[in-house]
């Protein structure tokens, strides 16, 4: 497939990209070396391919949600900078008239 400069230069303007003249030649050859190579990737053989979303298969790396015995109200509390013993102390942010 041959791209034309006039191509390259609408692919630029659809992606909002301001492209030089010379710029302009050399993003023509990029252009047509990856179009090019998308034509030799539609050549393969698909037909025993089935759909995936990835090309790797992918394993949750996070940790199984149990439940589990929670912090101590002291323990979390202990390194607060205001505290009545019961609740964290924090600035009031919004008035309340």
């Amino acid at each position: 497939m041959d791209l034309s400069r006039d191509d390259v230069r609408k692919v630029a303007e659809l992606a909002r990209l301001k492209i030089t003249d010379e710029e302009l030649e050399t993003l023509a050859c990029d252009l047509r070396a990856i179009v090019g190579y998308v034509q030799v990737l539609n050549e393969v053989d698909t037909t025993d391919v089935a759909p995936m979303v990835h090309a790797v298969e992918l394993n949750n790396v996070l940790r199984a949600d149990l439940p589990v015995e929670s912090l101590p109200r002291s323990a979390a509390l202990s390194n607060a900078p205001r505290t009545d013993g019961e609740y964290f102390l924090v600035p009031a942010i919004i008035d309340s008239e």
